[in-house]
């Protein structure tokens, strides 16, 4: 856990302007561990290399890390949505892995692999030992520690041997900037560099490097500080791979090379259609290489990146189920069309036959009675738009996601699935009713909306939504809600998640970027686990989930791959496939930001004692009503309290109302 009084270096320690956060180790005995470095050994011998002979900042020791390591202060390494590490704290761990790649690591002209594990274990311990690197880390340090081993070889090689090729005294000694390479080591080192076997493999590196046509020029902060620094400089403006591959390329004048730059003119303007690995980059350059990806930095692969399905071989008996379960899906959307037209040819000749036998008859005496906000002068509005991906109505969606029953037991489910009770004589909370003035008074009149802002700790990003006086007017009548309504209520959750300490135990994900039409698959999935690599794991996140008109809530831990299903519901349930879809891939792009393999499918519970809606309107009310009962309980034992085997009854009104209450309340606090 992160050590509040430890947080900022126990003070005001800064790196680079930027506050490391810090933890301490949980009783971890602090080893004793050897930093080799130019101030601790003496040298042996006086080289003839000087440290003038190549201009730079000479070699870094990083004693601030061994200071803080006596002090048991460890920075936390933070990572960006793709996995990859960012931020001061990780730039300052990979200046230490190169010290200890150097320090620890002979010089010898083998592979990293033939490279002795006791030695990598030392590095994975030291680094351990000062940053909080995160499950799976060790993979990504020692990945780091090999380049960094190798690209100190080529720097030896080719500022200190071969510009001294026709002057063999001055390479007798190592060079003075590196005073704890022994003499042995560099004489060995030095002989391999001049043999034949590298001279010839040199020449065939230097004939490829001649053929690079765009030079590399990123620095130490690689792709992922890139990519910060470019959502800092350009607000607003949608970072891609190529543009960071192109930013990565850009000379010390600004120039930046622009292979094909039509494309993305193209792609702006909508007369090219990218979809994903055949991006704007990959049109201009070609195809990606097997296991890498351009502009992302190294260990992402292709089907990280692009999230690629793995391919899968699909039996003939699956491909006729399948076949057959597009042409039923079609049929049944051709029968409901027709359907309504039925309904609709039914309801005008009907509306035909009473203006003959009543005089003056109006239509408008068929109908509905009134909700409670009509009771205080306030006409029915139409459907927010702006919801409208997210609203609920569970009779629609009963037919799609029951499991077979017996036909006794569908007539009835049907039956009550269609019932709509009356609410227009419920009492309204007194907050509701200010909410409902308000709108009569304000809102509509002046046609303003309700503006809200949530910060980066409730959804993991900053994000402002707007209330409508249509979502009043449906929320007072307990109508269909949207994924705003549910949004703001999430916000208000949190306040009572704060005071009572509980953040680091419970999280949410925004339903309104991850329920149906919310975007492609692939981003909803990216969101998710975008969500989940921000936490240790032990963290439970909540996600309302609307596959559409209806609402149901999804639960997820990540540290056990496990996800529950609550849906408000009757009847033998089943978890809609595209949502399902979406959390199992968030969950693969979570074990591989952390290096574990996974299992071959996370466990699904669904945990059917739930209070269970009256009728068809109430799903989402009942979702929010989910949630608050979740986190009232601090030890988080939801899985026994809704595992009853059997359907619940409906929550009392008084349940439902005090949810109501506790949104128009939060809501009222941002009323002009």
């Amino acid at each position: 856990m992160v050590s509040q009084d430890q947080s900022k270096y126990s003070g005001s320690k800064k790196n680079g302007g930027k506050e490391l956060g810090m933890v301490t180790p949980q009783d971890k005995p602090l080893k004793k561990m050897k930093f080799v470095s130019s101030a601790e050994k003496e040298p042996s011998s006086t080289t003839t290399i000087s440290e003038d002979s190549k201009s730079g900042r000479g070699m870094s020791t990083m004693p601030r890390v061994v200071k803080r390591k006596l002090q048991k202060i460890k920075p936390v390494v933070e990572y960006n949505k793709r996995g990859k590490g960012c931020g001061p704290a990780h730039t300052e761990m990979q200046s230490y892995i190169g010290v200890l790649a150097r320090s620890r690591v002979p010089l010898v002209d083998k592979k990293w692999a033939d490279i002795p594990n006791d030695i990598k274990e030392q590095i994975w311990e030291a680094v351990d030992m000062a940053f909080v690197v995160g499950q799976g880390g060790k993979t990504s340090v020692l990945s780091s520690a090999a380049k960094k081993w190798k690209d100190f070889e080529s720097t030896l090689t080719r500022h200190y041997i071969l510009p001294y090729i026709k002057e063999r005294e001055k390479l007798s000694q190592p060079p003075e900037v590196y005073k704890f390479i022994e003499k042995a080591e560099w004489d060995a080192f030095v002989a391999s560099r001049l043999s034949k076997d590298f001279e010839s493999v040199h020449s065939q590196h230097a004939q490829i490097r001649e053929k690079l046509e765009y030079n590399h020029r990123l620095s130490r902060k690689g792709y992922a500080g890139l990519e910060d620094q470019l959502e800092e400089t350009m607000p607003g403006v949608e970072i891609d791979r190529s543009t960071l591959w192109k930013k990565a390329r850009q000379d010390k004048h600004g120039n930046i090379p622009d292979p094909k730059d039509e494309l993305q003119k193209q792609v702006a303007e909508g007369s090219l259609s990218i979809t994903g690995s055949n991006d704007v980059l990959t049109l201009a350059l070609g195809p990606e290489h097997p296991g890498r990806v351009r502009g992302v930095g190294a260990g992402i692969s292709p089907r990280q990146f692009f999230n690629l399905p793995r391919p899968q071989r699909v039996k003939f008996a699956d491909q006729l189920k399948e076949s057959v379960r597009i042409v039923l899906q079609e049929e049944t959307k051709k029968m409901e069309a027709r359907t309504k037209q039925l309904v609709e040819a039914e309801r005008e000749h009907l509306l035909s036959q009473l203006s003959h036998l009543i005089p003056n008859f109006d239509p408008s005496m068929l109908k509905p009675k009134t909700s409670p906000c009509q009771n205080q002068g306030l006409q029915q509005s139409p459907k927010n738009p702006m919801s409208d991906k997210a609203s609920c109505s569970g009779a629609e969606v009963r037919s799609l996601h029951l499991e077979d029953d017996t036909a006794r037991n569908g007539e009835q489910q049907e039956q009550t699935g269609n019932e709509v009770v009356d609410y227009s004589n419920v009492e309204v909370p007194s907050s509701l009713q200010s909410l409902c003035g308000y709108v009569e008074t304000t809102l509509k009149p002046q046609g303003k909306i309700m503006t809200f802002n949530i910060e980066k700790e409730v959804f993991g990003a900053d994000r402002s939504t707007f209330v409508l006086h249509e979502d009043i007017t449906q929320f007072s009548g307990m109508e269909e809600i949207g994924a705003t309504v549910v949004a703001v209520y999430m916000r208000c959750l949190y306040d009572l998640l704060r005071e009572a300490n509980m953040c680091s135990m419970v999280g949410f994900i925004d339903p309104a970027q991850v329920s149906a039409n919310a975007g492609s698959l692939t981003d909803r999935s990216r969101i998710v686990a975008s969500r989940l690599q921000k936490t240790d794991g032990e963290q439970i996140f909540m996600m309302p989930y609307n596959p559409g008109r209806h609402w149901v809530l999804l639960i997820v831990r990540a540290k056990r791959e496990t996800v529950y299903f609550l849906d408000p519901l009757p009847g033998n349930r089943v978890v809609d496939e595209e949502g399902k879809n979406i959390v199992n891939s968030a969950l693969k792009i979570y074990n591989s930001h952390i290096g574990r393999p996974g299992r071959k499918a996370p466990i699904w519970k669904t945990l059917p004692g739930t209070p269970k809606q009256p009728s068809s309107v109430e799903c989402g009310y009942y979702v929010m009503r989910f949630m608050r009962d979740i986190i009232m309980d601090p030890s988080l034992e939801f899985e026994k309290k809704f595992a009853k085997g059997k359907d619940q009854a409906p929550y009392p009104q008084a349940a439902i109302d005090e949810v109501r209450k506790e949104w128009a309340e939060f809501v009222c606090l941002h009323m002009d």
